[in-house]
């Protein structure tokens, strides 16, 4: 690593699973704004939903989702019966039916308990229309997976369950609040696929509390061994300022810029000898995956769940703090549970925040897609096709000069790659095309 890829690699830069990101959103859009925007969906239009459950039996110190610690029964009642109301008050906005996909997050949504469960993918059948082909995704803590859960997420129509890995190392896993041994995931991954859920993803971390290189080459082997279809590999996120709770974790044990590339190495070179395939930034995936074949065709996409193949014509986010994304703009619900139910109990969407797109944001928006999903871009083409203008991000040839002198982006004309070692700095070549990041003032974590 050379001084200037080094000072490059202790810089900050959004996630872009959205663009504009969310610290940009504004409470100008709100529920008239969703209503109005839903009933101008057409018919025809394909869906995808995305539901968020923000609870979890205890909160990780690494954690970086909304969600809080819950032990009582009474709040997932309650939040069962105000998503079962949503989904009814979404329904009748639109005049779309067609679900393509749908996609379980938190927290940990599978604390409703596979009753509560059922409930709410039954009221997903009466108010939309599913196929053969709809995916439908789960976001699960492989320590609450057992044999009950896992038929009734079958019985529900789930089709891929992803599981929060993290690390398979002991001290790793103390340091970071999650301890779950390797044989909590290997029986959850027998049980899910006993009832017939048989793609499977992880998770995995790097940049761990007192994890090393060799902690993540062997977590990646050992996930490795169990078969799943897919992996992602994160960098934690250390923002104690946003996520007060990783106060809990001494920052003094985490890995510099440097330690963190090599392990984010490790896990690659791992898993490629395993035979899977690197996909964009931090995704892997079997050849004959959906997700590798996505991403060899220019196919794949990005959204708020990360890499993907959902193709839909609309995102809509149900539950508290979830957001959504329709072709004029992003709708985010409210943060808190008081006052998403509240609206959704007075008849009203629970839409607090979002951002109508212009032109500019749009193409700009397409460029960083694809540069994060194909890791090369052609912005002047975008640029004349969505603005008519193929100069509109010259702009951006200044900002990627340091990538480019540091031998991690190459550019010919308005075309922008990546090299080979400049993979993981992506996401800082992605923010030469952001016109709202030095305008923002929102702080984020290290880019790699």
């Amino acid at each position: 690593m050379t001084p200037a890829s080094l000072a490059l690699a202790e810089r900050s830069a959004p996630r872009y699973t959205s663009y504009p990101t969310a610290p940009h959103f504004s409470s100008e859009v709100g529920g008239e704004t969703a209503r109005d925007w839903l009933a101008e969906l057409e018919p025809s239009a394909n869906l995808s939903l995305y539901f968020h459950v923000p609870f979890c039996p205890a909160i990780c110190a690494y954690c970086g989702c909304h969600t809080k610690a819950l032990r009582q029964d009474a709040p997932l009642a309650a939040y069962k019966e105000t998503l079962v109301r949503e989904i009814e008050l979404v329904s009748l906005a639109t005049r779309a039916r067609t679900v393509s996909s749908i996609h379980w997050g938190g927290g940990t949504p599978s604390m409703l308990g596979p009753a509560r469960f059922l409930e709410i993918a039954d009221a997903i059948k009466t108010h939309f229309d599913l196929n053969q082909q709809t995916e439908h995704a789960i976001e699960l803590d492989p320590r609450l997976v057992d044999e009950a859960l896992a038929s009734a997420l079958r019985r529900a129509g789930v089709t891929r369950a992803s599981l929060g890995v993290q690390d398979f190392n002991a001290h790793v896993q103390k340091a970071a609040g999650r301890e779950q041994p390797y044989e909590v995931v290997e029986r959850a991954v027998d049980l899910l696929r006993g009832a017939g859920i048989t793609a499977i993803n992880f998770d995995l971390m790097y940049g761990l509390p007192e994890q090393r290189v060799e902690d993540v080459a062997r977590t990646a082997q050992l996930a490795a061994e169990l078969e799943p279809n897919r992996l992602a590999v994160f960098g934690y996120a250390h923002v104690p300022w946003f996520k007060t709770h990783q106060k809990l974790i001494d920052a003094a044990t985490l890995a510099g810029p440097s330690e963190r590339l090599a392990q984010a190495a490790a896990a690659r070179a791992t898993l490629e000898a395993a035979g899977f395939e690197a996909i964009g930034l931090d995704h892997f995936a079997r050849p004959e995956d959906e997700l590798a074949i996505a991403a060899h065709c220019g196919r794949l996409h990005r959204n708020f769940q990360g890499y993907t193949t959902d193709a839909a014509d609309a995102l809509l986010g149900l539950g508290v703090s979830s957001i959504g994304h329709l072709p004029q703009g992003y709708l985010g619900n409210a943060p808190d549970i008081a006052s998403w139910r509240r609206a959704i109990q007075a008849g009203r969407f629970a839409t607090s925040r979002g951002l109508a797109f212009t032109l500019e944001d749009i193409a700009r928006g397409a460029v960083i897609e694809r540069l994060m999903c194909d890791l090369s871009v052609d912005y002047g083409a975008i640029a004349q096709a969505r603005l008519a203008r193929q100069d509109a991000f010259d702009d951006a040839a200044p900002r990627l000069a340091a990538l480019v002198q540091a031998g991690l982006a190459e550019i010919a004309g308005r075309r922008v790659a990546m090299t080979a070692t400049g993979r993981p700095y992506v996401r800082l070549a992605a923010s030469a095309f952001d016109a709202y990041l030095e305008a923002g003032g929102a702080r984020h974590s290290l880019a790699v």
